[in-house]
């Protein structure tokens, strides 16, 4: 699986941000879950649209954003 196959991008849709199967459920939204202590067993009980498979691609989604994140230098 790849996240590209899940996340998707519109620019009507959440800003734009990237969103899960082109619900309006963020990756931000989900990344935020799990960072305030959220299970992923707790996110699929909130939200039974999601599945296991989401949650993975977007941590495969930001952990590639991180990958390509540019360095600037201290002057």
């Amino acid at each position: 699986m790849s996240y590209h196959d899940r996340i998707t991008i519109e620019p009507g849709k959440r800003s734009g941000k990237p969103c899960i199967r082109s619900m309006r459920i963020t990756v931000y939204d989900v990344l935020g879950w799990l960072a305030s202590g959220m299970t992923e067993a707790e996110i699929l009980g909130d939200f039974p649209e999601l599945t296991a498979e989401d949650i993975k691609a977007c941590l495969e989604f930001a952990a590639d954003r991180e990958r390509h994140l540019t360095v600037i230098p201290a002057a």
